[in-house]
């Protein structure tokens, strides 16, 4: 039994799934066995396979799956305790799942916050609003800004963690998952801002900078923005008028005048 819970452990990390989640055709062409084989091991019940992964120390899944179970897991233990706090230990207990299950999925805690961090990117929506941009130049930095500050407030709170790590540890999962998205990213905002630039709209600045001119306040406010609610109260603007102020002042920072058809007001 001992090689057929192997197979059915390295069949599953392979699909990226639970156990209870890979075919019996997949677990048997990896034990290098038939199916037919496989089933007559074990006495004709699929239950006997999903029995000695959990005796082994690893959840045979069924529910959603483990690595589901995780990333969601430890997304809450990021808002709640930081990045400190979240041990694999504690994903776990949240999790519901077992370390092995944790280990055979992610390789350990830096690919399960790397798995956290992509979750939570705000690459999907910036790759939509590539997809169908806005008509002028003001609606597409207000969408961009808009876009961007969903990310950063969004519950739970990622996106100043991934900062936290990139900056903390230039190595880490943040610096891993960023190095990989960062060229996509950058694309679909160079598809956004570059059609301004060449029609005389906005000030021919390399795409890194005009995305760090825009990104910058906007990063600063939301990493204080729970130290100054408190201090401020009423006398803070609203995360919406907060965005809108940058986005006029990113247009006085960086758009041309008399920038012609786009311009926006």
């Amino acid at each position: 039994m001992k090689e057929l819970v192997t197979a059915a452990l390295t069949a599953a990390k392979e699909r990226g799934q639970d156990v209870a989640d890979v075919p019996l055709t997949a677990i048997a062409a990896t034990a290098g066995i038939s199916r037919s084989t496989l089933l007559r091991r074990l006495g004709g019940s699929r239950a006997v396979l999903d029995e000695a992964v959990r005796e082994a120390g690893v959840d045979p899944g069924g529910r959603p799956p483990v690595r589901e179970r995780a990333i969601a897991a430890a997304a809450l233990l990021v808002a709640e305790r930081g990045l400190a706090g979240v041990t694999l230990d504690a994903v776990a207990d949240r999790a519901d799942c077992s370390l092995p299950s944790l280990h055979t999925v992610f390789e350990g805690r830096d690919g399960l916050l790397a798995a956290v961090f992509e979750r939570h990117s705000a690459l999907p929506d910036l790759e939509a609003l590539a997809a169908d941009p806005p008509e002028t130049l003001e609606d597409t930095v207000r969408a961009l800004h808009a876009t961007f500050a969903a990310a950063f407030v969004h519950e739970p709170r990622i996106v100043p963690a991934v900062f936290a790590d990139l900056l903390g540890r230039p190595d880490g999962p943040a610096a891993r998952v960023m190095a990989a998205t960062l060229p996509q990213a950058l694309a679909g905002l160079d598809r956004l801002l570059r059609p301004h630039v060449r029609a005389g709209r906005l000030r021919p600045l390399p795409t890194p900078v005009l995305v760090q001119l825009m990104i910058g306040p906007l990063l600063n406010h939301a990493l204080m923005r729970p130290v100054l609610e408190p201090a401020l109260g009423d006398g803070l603007p609203s995360t919406d008028e907060t965005v809108e102020l940058f986005v006029q002042a990113y247009l006085r920072a960086v758009a041309l005048p008399g920038g012609g058809p786009g311009a926006g007001s």
